[in-house]
């Protein structure tokens, strides 16, 4: 079985707490090459980190706000403009995604929706618990709770491997079967232990931990008040260009 490489590009909340970039993970395996989600400081950090834009062949996104989506008019115009890409590339997410990144594009750059491209987009939308092949990954969504003005989604990822990821959520039973024999979880850990509405904290997401069934968990978008407990921490939590081989 080839090795999935995982590559946090960035593990940061909306914020920039702690000085870390928007989410943005990197997924390679068999030649290809895969994000999830594209926040707003993400070009920025595969520049940093030494990743082609251009060989980019899908990014999925799990909700449209801008923390997770907002880095795409900046990629589109960079790989029309810099990159002179020719390469298609295919965008899914949830329900209404292509109107939310065209509005975010001309709020940006008015007019660059309209420009022609070299290159091709293609716009997928998520169907909740329906598995949809994308490249050599098969994606499957669970419907989250979190406030997006669209679904939120958790995604399972099977290729090869298993990974999971939240997304922005509280607490909710579909997290299980995300994280259910998967090779790795990835999981927001927004707070230490405050409850608020539509972000999960670390003691409610310990408490629900044997549930999970995951083989390895790793938490991510945490804010300030996490990072100063960083030490209390009983596993593993994502940092800024930490790649890990599966």
């Amino acid at each position: 079985m080839n090795e999935v490489a995982v590559r946090f590009l960035g593990s940061g909340d909306a914020f920039g707490s702690g000085g870390r970039l928007q989410t943005c993970i990197h997924l390679q395996l068999d030649g290809k090459d895969f994000l999830i989600d594209f926040g707003a400081s993400s070009l920025i950090a595969m520049k940093h980190w030494g990743v082609d834009p251009s060989r980019i062949d899908a990014i999925l996104l799990t909700h449209l706000h801008g923390d997770h989506f907002g880095g795409i008019p900046f990629l589109f115009l960079h790989e029309q403009l810099i990159s002179k890409r020719s390469a298609p590339i295919l965008i899914a997410g949830p329900p209404g995604l292509e109107g939310r990144i065209i509005a975010a594009m001309e709020v940006f750059f008015p007019g660059s929706s309209k420009m022609k491209r070299g290159f091709s987009v293609e716009f997928v939308e998520l169907t909740e618990r329906t598995q949809t092949q994308i490249g050599n990954l098969k994606v499957t969504p669970f419907l989250v709770t979190h406030a997006s003005g669209a679904p939120s989604y958790a995604l399972r990822i099977e290729c090869g491997k298993v990974i999971g990821y939240s997304g922005d959520t509280e607490w909710t039973d579909a997290l299980t079967e995300v994280a259910q024999d998967a090779d790795l979880f990835i999981c927001e850990a927004y707070f230490w232990e405050k409850q608020i509405k539509y972000h999960l904290d670390y003691r409610t997401l310990m408490e629900h931990k044997a549930k999970l069934g995951c083989r390895r968990l790793i938490l991510t978008h945490m804010s300030e008040d996490i990072l100063a407990r960083l030490a209390e921490v009983e596993t593993e939590y994502a940092r800024d260009g930490q790649r890990i081989l599966l």
